[in-house]
């Protein structure tokens, strides 16, 4: 009975730390297969479609209502906005270089492209504040009217999103550098890279209704 015993027991081991090993992975994982914290990064972007499609709306419904003064329509300046746009789509390829940077290792290319990214981010931040700057000077501020009101806080919402990315991509860059993002952690960058992506397709969609509609 006590080889049976002995035999039903092994004991602690050197194969205790590995079960605790795949225990501490079970509790990051998820019945689609998609850790946490991607799951929590798509959970907070589909928040993020709700909030964005309502501030569309709004914009739809008031574009043409405004009583008095200048409308952002009248005061448009194409094709300024869309080198702009592009500027921040040929982000977006960066980011993706980003990604593949860290899946192959290459951490001092992952700083490249995630610098190159957060760089066009600005650039497009700063074309943003120029237009809302020559808007103002030219007669039309957020109390002008209700078309114009829409139009500021749907672009100016989505220009904070953008600075908000710039901040999280220099983050990445700055934990790099000390080393804190390995390869084994590449999804990190892919997180950052899904809100990225978000931010230029919202973009998309907001130039196209806002700017190119008539």
């Amino acid at each position: 009975m006590s080889e049976i015993e002995t035999a039903a027991d092994p004991g602690p081991g050197p194969e205790t730390p590995v079960a605790h090993g795949h225990a501490a992975d079970a509790m990051h994982a998820t019945s689609t297969g998609v850790s946490n914290a991607k799951m929590g990064m798509w959970a907070f972007l589909g928040s993020e479609c709700l909030l964005f499609g309502a501030l569309i709306s709004t914009y739809i419904l008031y574009r043409h209502r405004a009583v008095s003064g200048p409308t952002p329509h009248q005061l448009y300046d194409i094709p300024f906005t869309s080198v702009s746009s592009f500027v921040l789509l040929m982000s977006s390829f960066s980011m993706v270089l980003a990604v593949s940077a860290i899946q192959r290792g290459d951490e001092r290319r992952l700083r490249v492209w995630l610098s190159t990214t957060a760089l066009l981010g600005a650039v497009f931040v700063s074309g943003q504040i120029f237009e809302f700057t020559s808007f103002i000077r030219r007669g039309m501020t957020i109390k002008t009217n209700v078309t114009s009101g829409a139009f500021y806080v749907l672009t100016g919402f989505h220009g904070v999103h953008v600075t908000l990315g710039i901040i999280m991509l220099l983050s990445l860059v700055n934990l790099s550098v000390r080393g804190k993002i390995p390869q084994a952690k590449a999804e990190v960058v892919e997180i950052a890279g899904l809100y990225w992506h978000f931010v230029d397709i919202v973009w998309i969609i907001i130039f196209t209704v806002v700017y190119l509609i008539p």
